[in-house]
């Protein structure tokens, strides 16, 4: 029975030690993920501001992963060159040692202070980013609370004699710790978790120095086996990154177990202290491979696009090309994907648009079938779109996050539902058209040209409304609705002048006509939206747009 609640509290306190450092990790990431995404991307044009800037921002956010998606984003898509790319994630191996350095020292006592801190923070901050500080600070005194408290349970069994016995053969085999080491992060997903735990351990002499060096190796093994399983998906590009990151990180390792035997005691010598031995032996590993690797990433980089040349065939224009999956937990990040491909779908819209305006003017039968097409290319691209952005996890979102994902999910519906109006009403017009022989008027083609033209336009305006929030951009933009209604309203009144004055096109083209008319008003409609909530922001929208007393028949 005791050691059953021994094996019960010691999996309970690893639980917290993971806990913690995923509260650090997710509140650094709420505070300050989109400025850290910015710093980043100014800084990928060398090798060695880019190793800095990796450095920095992992030291921060205590997740290599996270910034190695960041740099991942960039290098997928074509926005930087794969040598600073790597170049961050050997400044990310060396940033993520920062904080198992810090907690390698016996600080446990600032625990309760620190959580004390966290709950203020956290519950007092009227903004988000007290609040998210707030969970940084209440994860680091959770972390150094499991620490002493693994410290606490291996206590008593220190001197178990089949412990050691286990013990003892496990530190004769090295390989096997790297695998157990490589194990343990990659379910972790938290090589500094498994460092941690593992520095405890040999703290309490549970495990030799040797082993603890091995489990070392393992964690940082283990870390870089994560993005490349789980992230880039069969996109042969994306995979460069992962793949080199993984690469160094094993040659590393290689190298480390052919030199344990050596290093290893050399680590004892230079600090007696075990814990503090084995945090430097994580650090002097992962310095010593940037040193060794950034000359080197040149021919590095041109091997990994060898290795993993781009797909010549064209890709589908119905799938996503930037929602990452591993973006999931850095709601930033993965808003900033989806922005991009609503970006795609205003594209793919305004394309349907100018197929339809070829279709109706010159009764093309390719521009009628592109623009089918192109209806189901937005269709899968917002249903890709909405099922990922609604997977997210709303703990993780902040009240900027949850206001942008409500106006990304509004303006990708009205995109979709104004294709389905071009597809349904425009192409079907032509379509009518083409197969009944008929021909607008010289005068009625020029305006319905016009309209569509202009309509053309108003998605391009719609598009940088979206990305720029400019009320200057939202205000011109919304006042296309009444330019709309009044050339409606024009057109329909000539065409109408038309049929009074016998003209024969107009009568057969009566109801196609002013069909056409309706649904173009409709599609502005849909797309001048966009500009509902950066002028809702700005408090210039009314409530209603009745005079007041309307409902109760009053007079103005």
């Amino acid at each position: 029975m005791d050691a059953t609640l021994t094996l019960v509290d010691l999996a309970g306190t690893i639980a917290l030690l993971l806990w913690g450092v995923h509260m650090v990790q997710t509140g650094i990431q709420r505070a300050f993920g989109p400025n850290l995404r910015r710093v980043l991307g100014r800084t990928l044009g060398d090798r060695l501001r880019a190793f800095a800037a990796g450095l920095g921002i992992t030291a921060i956010l205590q997740s290599s992963t996270a910034t190695g998606l960041m740099a991942a984003s960039f290098a997928a898509g074509g926005l930087v060159d794969l040598v600073p790319a790597l170049a961050v994630m050997l400044g990310a191996n060396v940033g993520t040692t920062l904080i198992v350095q810090v907690l390698s020292f016996n600080i446990v006592r600032v625990a309760p202070l620190l959580i004390l801190v966290g709950v203020i923070l956290f519950r007092r901050g009227g903004q988000s980013r007290p609040r998210d500080l707030g969970r940084v600070v209440i994860g680091l005194g959770l972390i150094l609370m499991a620490l002493n408290g693994l410290l606490a349970l291996m206590t008593p069994y220190e001197d178990v004699p089949s412990l050691r016995l286990l013990m003892g053969a496990v530190a004769t085999q090295p390989v096997i710790d790297v695998i157990l080491g490589a194990a343990l992060t990659w379910a972790a997903h938290s090589s500094v978790a498994t460092v941690l735990l593992t520095i405890s351990m040999a703290a309490n002499q549970v495990v030799p120095p040797q082993a603890a060096f091995a489990l070392v190796l393992g964690a940082n093994l283990g870390t870089a086996l994560n993005p490349l399983l789980e992230g880039p998906g069969s996109d042969p590009v994306a995979k460069r990154l992962p793949l080199g990151n993984l690469l160094n990180r094993a040659v590393g390792v290689i190298a480390g177990l052919a030199l344990l035997q050596w290093i290893g005691p050399f680590m004892v010598t230079l600090d007696a202290n075990t814990a503090r031995a084995v945090a430097d032996f994580h650090t002097l590993f992962n310095l010593v491979l940037a040193v060794l690797f950034l000359p080197l990433l040149g021919p590095f980089a041109r091997l990994l696009q060898w290795m993993l040349p781009a797909r010549a065939a064209p890709a589908d224009p119905s799938r996503p090309i930037y929602l990452d999956e591993n973006a999931r937990e850095m709601p930033a990040i993965a808003l900033a994907g989806a922005a991009r491909e609503a970006l795609r779908m205003a594209d793919v819209l305004e394309t349907m648009l100018r197929n339809s305006l070829d279709a109706l003017d010159r009764g093309n039968r390719d521009q009628i079938s592109t623009a089918k097409r192109l209806d189901d290319v937005l269709d899968g691209l917002c249903r890709e779109i909405k099922i990922y952005l609604t997977g997210l996890d709303p703990e993780a979102l902040d009240d900027g996050d949850s206001r942008r994902l409500s106006e990304i999910l509004a303006f990708i519906t009205n995109l979709e539902h104004a294709g389905d109006i071009v597809d349904k009403g425009l192409v079907s017009a032509a379509s009518k058209r083409l197969k009944r022989g008929l021909s607008f008027s010289i005068e009625g083609q020029a305006e319905i040209r016009a309209m569509l033209e202009r309509l053309a336009g108003n998605v391009t305006a719609a598009a940088a409304v979206f990305m720029t929030d400019d009320p200057r951009a939202a205000r011109a933009l919304l006042g296309e609705k009444e330019v709309f209604r009044d050339l409606e309203a024009k057109a329909t009144e000539t065409h109408f002048a038309r049929i009074r004055a016998g003209r024969i096109e107009s009568r057969e083209t009566s109801s196609l006509h002013l069909d056409v008319l309706r649904d173009l008003k409709r599609i502005n409609s849909h797309i001048a939206a966009a500009a509902y909530p950066v002028l809702d922001r700005q408090g210039e929208l009314l409530p209603s747009r009745l005079r007041q007393g309307a409902f109760r028949g009053e007079d103005a």
